[in-house]
């Protein structure tokens, strides 16, 4: 055919979004004459495709040919794309900054161009959700790089980016406004690139998944799935579902979550940095069915991942293994340090394991963090999580009756929301504290309805743990004393005789005595297995 009609067909290709034509077009092209032009090209169609090897060493030739040739601009545009390949087919980090800083050194002392703005907005998708006020920084220079040069592309997705700084930094209202403006510049057909096309709507799936606000993601993901689809970008529509499997699953949709997740998972790379992301998502929905051991599985090939240790320290704080869950958490949080929104999930739980462990001052910590980020946010979700966490805390400090008060706004909070697992754990720490305040008519019918919002979703384990919780009668008719059923708790906790001592101001003799009468009492050996009898009947915290 010739190397300019080739060359033609293959940019039209390009523009239509045939990738595949667009691939072989470019490949013929390269047989004729290797250039960087179809080199780039040959590159950008394989990364539709999905194709990461293919990508990574078309679009370095490229970077070669464009540095041989003194063109620095082009080739650092292409070493900023590289930055994001090996981040997303790889998962290599320390390779993706080496490339962003070529690309820096490589615009020195040029005048501001687009691949100026670009790089500014690679560097801040990579910093976040930790260093939010740099992101936005880079941002601020994308836009207003973008609206200087008249590229919608790069001003709308340094918008939607900006945004999601925003939301993650508990400013969600203005966040969520520059976000809904990016996604219907893209959706009007206003925007051109597909990759910027691509980002900026993820941004707002991602962000709706953070402050888990349904109606929004709902509102907008079934137009981004079309968009994507009709734009042939598999890869970038695959990392916007797998977020908004988790804003189903979160949701109590279950099945669709299922199928949304498999989805993703089946076309990212598993040892990608997404496809890691996916496979930690799907572990927490194995962990929400009870499937531990399936979840075990999907999170240990995703290790380092946030929402992996996570997920792993919500199945140690199940097993009564408060440490870990302790330790779990805490690794999230620095992991997030400098996210507000992101850090609530972690702070659920931190607040949770250290209450349960009889740790009150930390919980209390953990619970007043989250109430501020709740606060600053004004969103029903995470004033949920926040009061839940003050329950917990007000729980471990025995001020029961200021528990059952937070846990049950917690409740109506978190119902509202449409957050029916998280409804239903908050709703069985409220039977807990009911039963505890003697009025076992109200915890049994808080429990019982706890049991049927898991058997609805799908929880079984959970469901089963309630079966457990109401044979809690099971200790009274060992012969326990409220006093002996209180530091039953404690013991199960990992207090000792001294702290359950200063904890209930008694002396420690008759806190030992106590201990020694539950051991006859349970017919039991030991310390231990007095705790392990606790964690088997609930009453372990």
């Amino acid at each position: 055919m010739g190397l300019k009609p080739l060359l033609k067909q293959a940019r039209e290709a390009l523009a239509d979004a045939d990738w595949e034509t667009a691939r072989r077009a470019f490949s013929e092209a390269l047989a004729e004459e290797e250039t960087p032009e179809a080199l780039e090209g040959l590159g950008r169609a394989s990364f539709f495709l999905n194709d990461g090897a293919g990508a990574l060493e078309a679009r370095e030739r490229a970077y070669s040919s464009y540095r041989a040739a003194g063109r620095e601009l082009d080739a650092a545009r292409v070493a900023i794309a590289l930055a994001w390949d090996y981040r997303a087919f790889r998962g290599e980090r320390a390779v993706s900054d080496g490339w962003l800083s070529r690309a820096r050194r490589l615009l020195e002392g040029y005048a501001p161009t687009s691949e100026h703005g670009w790089l500014a907005l690679r560097e801040a998708s990579f910093i976040l959700p930790g260093d939010v006020a740099r992101a936005r920084e880079c941002c601020a220079r994308a836009e207003a790089l973008g609206r200087e040069l008249g590229d919608i592309d790069l001003e709308m997705t340094a918008i939607a980016l900006d945004g999601l700084a925003r939301v993650s930094d508990g400013e969600v209202t203005q966040g969520m406004v520059r976000l809904d403006e990016a996604t219907a510049a893209a959706t009007a057909g206003e925007m051109n690139d597909p990759v910027a096309i691509g980002f900026s709507c993820c941004y707002l799936i991602f962000a709706c998944e953070r402050v888990r606000d349904f109606q929004r993601a709902g509102e907008w993901c079934e137009r981004l799935a079309q968009m994507a689809e009709s734009w042939n970008v598999r890869a970038l529509r695959a990392v916007c579902r797998a977020h908004y499997g988790t804003v189903l699953m979160l949701r109590g949709d279950w099945s669709e979550a299922e199928s949304v997740l498999r989805e993703a998972a089946d076309v990212l790379p598993p040892h990608s940095g997404e496809g890691a992301d996916t496979l930690a998502r799907l572990g927490e929905l194995r962990r929400r069915q009870g499937r531990t051991d399936e979840a075990m599985a999907l999170i240990s090939q995703a290790e380092h991942h946030p929402m992996a240790l996570l997920t792993a320290a919500a199945i140690s704080l199940s097993r009564g293994d408060h440490a870990a869950a302790v330790d779990g958490a805490s690794r999230y949080l620095r992991l997030i340090e400098g996210a507000k929104t992101e850090r609530a999930a972690g702070l659920e739980l931190l607040a949770e394991a250290h209450a349960t462990a009889g740790a009150e001052a930390a919980a209390v910590a953990a619970a007043d963090e989250l109430s501020a980020i709740a606060e600053s946010a004004g969103t029903d979700p995470l004033r949920g999580a926040a009061r839940g966490a003050e329950g917990h805390a007000l729980h471990a400090a025995r001020r029961l009756d200021d528990a059952r008060e937070a846990l049950d706004d917690a409740v109506e909070l978190l119902s509202r929301a449409g957050l029916p697992f998280e409804a239903a754990r908050a709703r069985v720490a409220l039977g807990v504290t009911l039963r505890e305040l003697g009025r076992g008519d109200a915890a049994r019918q808080e429990l019982e309805l706890a049991r049927r919002r898991f058997a609805a979703l799908g929880a079984h384990a959970e469901a089963n743990r309630i079966a457990q919780l109401e044979s809690l009668q099971r200790p009274a008719q060992a012969g326990l004393s409220a006093r002996e059923r209180e530091i039953l708790v404690l013991v199960a906790g990992g207090l000792s005789n001294k702290e359950i001592a200063t904890k209930l101001t008694l002396s420690e003799h008759t806190v030992h005595r106590h201990v020694a009468n539950i051991l006859v009492k349970l017919r039991l050996s030991s310390r231990a297995a007095a705790a392990a009898y606790a964690v088997r009947h609930g009453l372990a915290r």
